[in-house]
């Protein structure tokens, strides 16, 4: 639970996108966190406050002049709560927020917080990009704001565009994001370069057909936003993917497993740790067709050659321990013992491990970081957890790394045995003192 302990105010504005908010309740729910709920009066046109009292265990507020609330409720919650995160946020809200109103319940509590707040915006592109929302969002982010999308996918008007509500997970990671950041905890990894690849790799048998897998990519992205928040420099190498990039991040989009290793190559010695998350195609078509292969009989024979393995040829080549090298394995069975097979041969520091089962295209996962020394099995979580897990690692490798190698102790020289004749064996010779080499 990455949000236990953690008191969260949850206010609902009046958009489409509200019956969302009840799926980001319980996601920072079964994160651990307490929350409340605040209501501006158009957001119980979407949706009953009723819903969010049965589901949080605590009244939804909406009405401040309602006599059952002890005293200003809106100056307890502020008060009350580490974090306020106002999801959906419409263009409305937003541009009294900017002003400072404080007329509903929703903005009457963000006045009076003490902790981050954060706005999820859901509008529509229009809405979004007009000059007047930029300036509120520009106003809100120089008061201290932060914000979780919107994101581009499909809007209530069935268009495609920017300003759809970002999905209640990637809200709730945002939220730990800030929260852990602001503990002094989230800039851990800074003066740092984390390379990660993410996503699938292509590979083209004809113009219309290629070889590919089902992974979204989803953990990368997970580890380059979680990386980013912890003070690094963060490079993104990925292959094809749907996910909106991570801000702050320089992202280089690959497409074949070669691609992705030529880009690797270029950056690498920028970084002081590699974590390859990417789901790299094993096998390439020997001699990719020029033109669309027609179907002329009952069975199609491709000749399929090795590509490059790309984990491999980091760890064999690495100096010394630096870059530190983090692999996945994703395995269907034998997952421990297929994860500490790929932890040797491919001379990595850390493997994690996980099922194809909880591993592709969703949300949560589950995993076992394998090192050399442990195996360290992680409850079912949600990504951006299992990022900062993994972080936590690299943090720990990187400062074992940079520790001075202490020189193993000379044998002490054993005295000759006197030969016969009596003559006495020489005593042994003082070890000469070192002498200092320039530039030490």
């Amino acid at each position: 639970m990455t949000l236990a302990q953690k008191r969260i105010v949850l206010g609902v504005s009046g958009g489409i996108a509200a019956y969302k908010s009840v799926l980001l309740l319980r996601e920072l729910l079964s994160r651990g966190a307490e929350v409340r709920v605040v209501m501006t009066p158009n957001a119980t046109r979407f949706i009953g406050a009723a819903t969010f009292t049965g589901i949080s265990g605590k009244p939804a507020v909406v009405d401040l002049w309602d006599p059952s609330y002890p005293g200003e409720v809106h100056v307890e919650l502020g008060t009350w709560a580490d974090a306020i995160v106002v999801a959906p946020a419409t263009a409305n809200l937003l541009a009294r927020a900017a002003m400072g109103m404080a007329d509903d319940a929703v903005l009457a509590t963000v006045s009076c917080a003490e902790g981050p707040v954060i706005y999820a915006p859901a509008m529509h592109e229009r809405m979004w990009k007009s000059p007047p929302t930029k300036r509120n969002v520009e106003t809100l982010m120089r008061n201290g704001a932060r914000f979780a999308g919107p994101v581009r996918g499909a809007l209530a008007s069935g268009e495609i565009g920017w300003g759809r509500l970002a999905e209640p997970s990637a809200i709730a990671d945002t939220v730990e994001g800030v929260l852990r950041e602001l503990s002094g905890q989230g800039r851990d990894l800074s003066g740092t370069t984390v390379l990660i690849s993410a996503g699938p790799t292509i590979e083209d048998i004809d113009p219309v057909r290629y070889i590919t897998n089902r992974s979204s990519g989803r953990m990368g992205f997970a580890l380059a936003a979680a990386a980013r928040d912890r003070g690094a420099s963060v490079i993104l190498v990925c292959g094809p993917t749907h996910i909106p990039s991570p801000a702050g991040v320089e992202k280089i989009d690959v497409r074949s497993a070669r691609d992705m290793q030529v880009a690797i190559d270029a950056v690498l010695p920028r970084c002081d740790a590699v974590i390859m998350t990417a789901a790299i195609a094993d096998y390439r078509a020997a001699r990719p067709a020029d033109s669309k292969i027609k179907k002329s009989s009952d069975t199609l024979t491709l000749e399929l050659v090795k590509n490059p393995d790309i984990l491999s040829t980091l760890g064999h080549a690495r100096k010394g321990r630096r870059p530190v090298l983090i692999g996945f394995a994703m395995e269907t069975d034998h997952l421990l013992e297929n994860a500490r097979k790929k932890l040797a041969t491919k001379k990595a520091d850390l493997i994690v491990a996980n099922e194809a089962a909880v591993a592709f295209g969703r949300d949560d996962t589950q995993a076992v970081l394998v090192s050399h020394a442990s195996e360290e099995p992680t409850p079912p979580t949600s990504k951006n957890d299992l990022a900062h897990r993994i972080l936590d690692r690299v943090r720990s490798l990187l400062d074992e790394s940079s520790k001075p190698v202490k020189a193993a102790a000379a044998p002490a020289t054993k005295p000759r045995a006197a030969k016969k004749g009596g003559r006495s064996a020489p005593r042994p010779r003082a070890p000469k003192r070192a002498t200092r080499q320039k530039g030490r």
